[in-house]
C-alpha cells in the first residue's frame, strides 16, 4: 500500500537524501541489505522495509511516481466543485452497479485543518504553492501530517463504502454536537448501525483491555472517543449502535480484525481497510443472523436523515 505522510520515506529508510543521484541510491540500498538482513545479525523488519523502499524508488519511472505520490494522492480526491469529495473511478472504467447512498465529505473537515495548519506553520507572507509537495509534507510538524494521514485514511473507506450498493446508507463527517469530537462515517444496512473512526497512526497497533494500543498511538484512545462520541449521537438521534468500528491500514494489523470485547454493551471492532466491506455486509459476528427489517430500516434511515449535522 503507498506511504502514510507519518512513515519515514522510502530514502530515509535507505539512509540517503531524497537527492541522491541513482549511483548513490544504488549504494545506499546495498549496505542497507548487508545491516539489515536477518542471516547476519539483522532485523526481519527492517530488512522488509529496505526492500519495499527499493521497490518504489529502484528505478527511475517509480522514483518520479515515488516522488509524486502524495499530490497524486492527495488530489486523486478531488472532484469538480467539491474539492473534498471521495475520488470516483475513471471515465470508461466506471461501475455500473448500484453504489450506497451518501451524503457529507469524507476527509474535508480534517483536510481543512492541514492546509490552515500548514499555512500557519509555513508563516505569513511565505507563498504556499503546493501544500502536498511531498518534500514539504516530510518535514511537518507531526501533528500536520497526522491530519493529513487521517484525510487520506477517511476517503479511503468512503470509497470502500461507497460499493456496498444501494441497500446502505453513508453519512461521512457527522457532528456529534461537541466541537472537533465528530464520527468520521455512520454506516446504515441490513446488518446493522455502525460508527466508524478512520485512522492511520503511521504505525502498528494492538489491542489491550478493549482499547488500541501501539507506539505511535500514544496517549490516545481511539475506541473510548468514538463509544463516547456514538453514545451523545444516540442520545439526540434516538437511534441505537449496532457495532463500533476503527479502520486502520492493512500492515498497521496482524490480522484481518480484531475483537476489542464490548463497549456500552455493544460490540467493537478493529479492522483492515481491505475487509471492511465484508465487516458491513456480514455484521459482526455477535449479531449475525439479525437483521434490520424494512419498516426498523426505514425508521432509523428516517431519524438520521432528519437529525444527522455535519461538522464545518
Amino acid at each position: 500500500m503507498p506511504d502514510s505522510p507519518l512513515s519515514a520515506s522510502a530514502y530515509e529508510v535507505l539512509g540517503v537524501a531524497a537527492s541522491a543521484s541513482e549511483a548513490e541510491l544504488k549504494k545506499a540500498f546495498r549496505r542497507a541489505l548487508r545491516e539489515t538482513h536477518p542471516d547476519t545479525g539483522g532485523d526481519p523488519e527492517q530488512f522488509a522495509a529496505v526492500q519495499r523502499a527499493w521497490e518504489r524508488v529502484g528505478t527511475p519511472i517509480k522514483r518520479r511516481g515515488y516522488d509524486a505520490g502524495f499530490v497524486s494522492r492527495a488530489n486523486s480526491a478531488r472532484t469538480p466543485g467539491s474539492p473534498f469529495s471521495a475520488r470516483t473511478p475513471s471515465p470508461g472504467r466506471e461501475d455500473s452497479r448500484p453504489r450506497a447512498r451518501a451524503y457529507g465529505h469524507p476527509g474535508g473537515w480534517r483536510r481543512e485543518r492541514f492546509l490552515d495548519g500548514m499555512r500557519e506553520w509555513v508563516g505569513r507572507g511565505v507563498a504556499l504553492d503546493d501544500p502536498y509537495d511531498p518534500a514539504l509534507v516530510r518535514s511537518a510538524p507531526r501533528e500536520l501530517r497526522r491530519t493529513l494521514a487521517d484525510a487520506l485514511a477517511e476517503e479511503a473507506t468512503a470509497r470502500t463504502v461507497s460499493t456496498l450498493g444501494i441497500g446502505f446508507t453513508v453519512w461521512h463527517d457527522v457532528a456529534t454536537g461537541v466541537p472537533d469530537r465528530k464520527i468520521d462515517h455512520v454506516v446504515l444496512g441490513p446488518t446493522g448501525l455502525f460508527a466508524i473512526l478512520s485512522e492511520d497512526f503511521g504505525g502498528p497497533v494492538k489491542v489491550r483491555r478493549g482499547e488500541l494500543i501501539g507506539q505511535d498511538v500514544q496517549l490516545e484512545k481511539p475506541m473510548h472517543e468514538l463509544s463516547s462520541r456514538a453514545k451523545a449521537l444516540s442520545r439526540q438521534l434516538r437511534v441505537a449502535f449496532t457495532c463500533f468500528v476503527i479502520v486502520v491500514p492493512d500492515d498497521a494489523l496482524a490480522q484481518a480484525q480484531e475483537s476489542l470485547g464490548t463497549v456500552r454493551g455493544q460490540p467493537a471492532i478493529v479492522v483492515r481497510q481491505s475487509v471492511l466491506a465484508h465487516l458491513l455486509r456480514t455484521g459482526p459476528e455477535t449479531t449475525r443472523g439479525h437483521q434490520l427489517g424494512g419498516n426498523e430500516l426505514f425508521d432509523v434511515r428516517t431519524r438520521l436523515s432528519n437529525g444527522i449535522t455535519f461538522v464545518d
